[in-house]
């Protein structure tokens, strides 16, 4: 259902080599498609119709061989946009620093997808729009903003799954200002938050004296969201007769409003949430079946934050940054043991119990750091902190150890620790290390 769109030109990124696959989910999750292509076959690169293109080459480990290629490729491409890849060991040689000179643009790792982004961004001065709401860099959540990317441009329904507090209708929201319809009207309603019978004529619109207190017409939902997009969440409490109705825009683009029999013909795409199981409510005759297959086109599925990893404690501090800005709390951080009981918790309220639980503890602090109690959560054992800054030390010393051996070396010291060089620099980051000291 829906109008046929103009496709919007496409960003697409050229990489000179081999991408890590960390570096292959950020791209996805950005939604820049990525090509790959051979330094030393140059002339294979390409441009696809109103693709914007941008060449991206990593000289994080780049040998010698590697930069003489990569340099004759950008010559014979001196027009396209290029960002160079670097850290703090790729070297001051001569080469080197001359292929960076045919650079536009240079990214400092260790990077995430926000700052991939917008460095892509600023070399089309051309800013992407902005999912940013959709917080967060584990695998998981990655997986979420390429999904979004995918389906933005698709006219078809999304039916968006996961726990509450997950975010789904953020996520819409993002389908939403991802897609070509993004300057059309968003219109959300919540099918469990309207009473039974007034759900038909919140959806589809009323004529006048069509019921008691109908005093005049009135538009419904999908007509005052023509050209844009109907999120529809908790969707598995919509009333049955209001499913028949749904199922007929579904099929046909076209709404009745109550007390009528003219058919109106709107555009929307459908976008629907639910956090409960719909194939049960089928079984229990609670839900239409064949509305279910129209709606469930695409699927998202949003994971729980206990499933997100260190997602937890990086939205933690993204929500009491937001919260100071507007308010004056004492509250700066998070202590150790604040920290320990964020990882622990099993977040059944998810983000949205997250972010209740970081506003309320920025209020009730009386220190810069919050603590436990102030999160209201249950406060580390003494054995389990004794524990983590036994663990701490013992990882700071294996740390200043490796690049002591080295001459601090990142890419050597990684090696002899047997991990990335991304996770050197989170480790000099977490305990206090400073690479200049060892220089």
């Amino acid at each position: 259902m829906g109008s046929v769109m103009a496709p919007r030109a496409q960003h697409c990124a050229i990489w000179f080599g081999t991408p890590g696959t960390r570096e292959q989910a950020m791209f996805a999750a950005i939604g820049w498609p990525l090509r790959l292509a051979r330094a030393e076959a140059a002339r294979q690169v390409g441009m696809r119709g109103g693709d914007l293109v941008v060449a991206v080459v990593d000289l994080r480990d780049a040998d010698a061989a590697h930069i003489e290629a990569l340099e004759t490729a950008l010559a014979e491409h001196a027009d396209l946009p290029t960002l160079a890849l670097v850290d703090a060991d790729t070297g001051e040689d001569p080469a080197r620093q001359h292929l960076l000179s045919l650079c536009h643009a240079r990214l400092l790792a260790p990077f995430d997808a926000g700052r991939l982004e917008a460095a892509l961004a600023s070399l089309l001065s051309s800013p992407r729009r902005d999912i940013a709401s959709i917080g967060g860099q584990s695998p998981a959540m990655l997986g979420v903003r390429a999904l979004l990317h995918r389906y933005a441009d698709v006219e078809l329904p999304v039916l968006i799954t996961g726990e509450s507090g997950t975010g789904k209708e953020l996520a819409a929201r993002a389908l939403h200002d991802l897609s070509s319809r993004r300057g059309k009207p968003f219109v959300a309603m919540n099918c469990g938050a309207i009473s039974p019978t007034l759900v038909q004529s919140e959806l589809f619109g009323h004529e006048r004296g069509a019921f008691t207190g109908a005093a005049t017409r009135r538009m419904g939902l999908f007509e005052s969201a023509d050209g844009g997009t109907v999120f529809l969440d908790e969707i598995g409490d919509l009333p049955l007769d209001a499913q028949t109705n749904l199922l007929r825009v579904l099929q046909e683009g076209t709404v009745e409003r109550v007390g009528s029999s003219h058919a109106i013909r709107v555009d929307v795409r459908v976008l629907a949430a639910t956090h409960v199981d719909l194939e049960a409510a089928i079984a229990a005759g609670r839900f239409r079946q064949d509305l279910y297959y129209r709606l469930d086109v695409l699927r998202l599925q949003l994971p729980p934050l206990r499933a997100r990893g260190d997602d937890v404690e990086l939205l933690a501090r993204q929500f009491l940054d937001t919260f100071r800005t507007g308010h004056a709390v004492q509250a700066r951080g998070f202590s150790a043991a604040a920290r320990q009981c964020l990882r622990r918790h099993a977040w059944p309220g998810n983000v949205r119990e997250l972010l209740n639980r970081v506003r309320r503890a920025a209020v009730v602090a009386e220190h810069a750091l919050i603590e436990p109690a102030d999160l209201q959560l249950g406060g580390a054992t003494p054995q389990v902190v004794a524990l983590d800054a036994h663990r701490d030390r013992t990882e700071r010393d294996a740390l200043v150890d490796a690049l002591r051996a080295t001459g601090c070396n990142v890419s050597a010291s990684a090696r002899r620790l047997r991990v990335s060089r991304v996770t050197i620099y989170r480790l000099c980051r977490k305990h206090g290390v400073s690479l200049e000291a060892f220089r």
